[in-house]
């Protein structure tokens, strides 16, 4: 079965006390409106200011919960898109109960309504679906286009780290960082083989697969 259609990942979702909806939210009586009422106010979702990062396609949310539990004074927000998928890690939270997590169902196009301008001060892109033809190359994650989007919502020191087992993608995503206006903080072409790049290093399920196989993974940082 596919995890994208397993039946009752959405009544799970809507549910789930770890998920961030877009709902019309109140304060005080007052309406704050349709859409999503978080945008701005992170802290309160967390009640603190602990800096706050994301990953963009989470998966199962192997990387980003043991982030979290490495790190419990940041925050961590996984943005999935397929409900089933994200059912898988909030089954995983709901295990580890780390209180530095929450998810959102969206697409990533979004997350300019869901994060403001210097919100973010860090985000994860691990092994992003590569869109292989040329006329979708605007929907891949470290295109120029979505490079403008995370723009607005890191900080001004943020970074974006990019995992691929697909090389073809990272080579494009490469070609991508000058013509955003961004920069190269750090590049490898085999990341378990550079030991500083790999000092730390959280590996995905995926990340797990493809290295066992004796797949490079390529990885790179970079900042504006």
């Amino acid at each position: 079965m596919r995890l994208r259609n397993i039946p009752g990942s959405r009544d799970v979702i809507a549910e789930s006390e770890y998920v961030v909806r877009e709902a019309n939210a109140t304060e005080g009586g007052k309406s704050l409106g349709d859409g999503w009422a978080v945008k701005g106010r992170w802290s309160e979702v967390f009640g603190n200011d602990h800096p706050i990062r994301i990953e963009i396609g989470m998966g199962k949310g192997q990387f980003l919960m043991e982030l979290a539990r490495r790190n419990p004074d940041i925050n961590y927000v996984g943005i999935e898109k397929f409900s089933s998928v994200l059912l898988r890690a909030i089954q995983k939270e709901e295990v580890m109960e780390l209180p530095n997590v929450r998810f959102i169902r969206m697409e990533a196009e979004y997350i300019c309504d869901v994060f403001a301008a210097g919100e973010v001060d860090r985000i994860y892109l691990n092994f992003s679906d590569p869109w292989p033809k040329d006329k979708h190359a605007k929907r891949r994650l470290p295109s120029r286009q979505f490079l403008a989007k995370y723009d607005r919502i890191l900080k001004k020191d943020g970074v974006v780290e990019f995992k691929t087992d697909n090389k073809e993608l990272f080579e494009f995503a490469l070609e991508e960082v000058p013509e955003a206006g961004w920069r190269i903080k750090a590049c490898t072409f085999d990341l378990h083989s550079d030991a500083e790049l790999c000092r730390d290093n959280i590996m995905t399920e995926y990340e797990e697969k493809f290295s066992s196989q004796g797949q490079p993974i390529y990885k790179y940082i970079i900042e504006r």
